[in-house]
This record gives C-alpha cells, structure tokens and sequence, in this order.
C-alpha cells in the first residue's frame, strides 16, 4: 500500500475526510498558517482549528504559536507528522480483525431467525421473546442459513490479516 493510501485511510477514517484534505495540504509544508489552512479548506477558522487540533491529539500534527508583532494576536503554525501513521494503521485494522472475530464467533455459535419480508434478524433467544414472530410486520421468524455470512466473514478476516501482514511498521 502506497504512503499517501495508508495516510488517507487511516486519517479518514479517524476523523473524516475533511482531514484528509487538510492532511494533503499539510503533507510535505513546514509551518502552516491556521488561516492558510482555513483559506485552503474554504470553512471558518474555528472549524480549521477544531480539526487542526483533532490531528494534534491522534499524533498526526505538531504545532508552534507564535504572537503576530503588529496585531499582537497568536497564530498557530502546522506541520503534519506522518511516523505515526504505520502505527495508527496496524493498530484500526487490529480493532477491525478483533470485530470480525467476535462478530464471526456470534455467527457460529447463534442459530437465526428472519420473518419472510426480512425485516429483522435476531438469534433465538430474542426470536423467541417475540413468538417468533416479527414485531415489524407480525410474519412468522422462520430460522435463516446464515453460511455464506460465515464465509463472507472468514474471507474478510483472511484478507485483513494479509493485508496487515504486508504493510509497513
């Protein structure tokens, strides 16, 4: 995986892609105006900085404040910081294979119910608080093969893991 992939997929999916833009832009600049990047994104300064500020606390920013001679106010200067990426990735796609696990475990330990319209799917013990029957449309539950979703599971689990296995960190 490619440095500027691994970087917009752990940064949006940490804090959306309004960072990613911001992050782009950081990348490869040194001491980067708040109001340059305000300007850059076309949102208000508070927004800017309140989004500057999330990548300071995920480890993905540092900044400097230095006072304005003439205005006398403080203006905050930016700069990405990017060695913690590989980290911050192996860590979500860790969180991610520990879901699918749990999730593939709750597959193959419940037995499934569905109402012919599809409109709930619930394990047997709720299945069973409702009668088995739906309490959206009243149908009868009727148990549901849930294999492919154990396969689909297991396929994503096998491809996250080689997935991580061949990124960097």
């Amino acid at each position: 995986m490619n440095q500027n992939k691994m970087i917009s997929e752990v940064v949006g999916e940490l804090l959306g892609e309004d960072a990613v833009t911001i992050v782009m832009y950081l990348k490869g600049k040194e001491q980067v105006s708040e109001f340059e990047v305000a300007r850059v994104m076309k949102t208000d300064i508070h927004l800017a900085r309140a989004m500057l500020y999330k990548l300071y606390e995920n480890n993905l920013a540092t900044f400097e404040r230095k006072k304005d001679r003439v205005k006398g106010w403080y203006v905050t200067f930016w700069d990405f910081f990017p060695d913690n990426i590989p980290y911050i990735y192996k860590k979500l796609q860790s969180k991610k294979l520990e879901s699918l696990r749990e999730r593939l475990m709750r597959e193959t330990d419940n037995e499934f119910y569905m109402c012919t319209n599809a409109c709930t799917r619930m394990d047997f013990d709720k299945a069973a608080e409702f009668n088995f029957k739906c309490p959206e449309c009243g149908c009868l539950m009727n148990p549901m093969d849930n294999k492919r979703t154990i396969e689909f599971i297991n396929e994503k689990i096998q491809d996250l893991q080689k997935e991580m296995a061949s990124a960097p960190g």
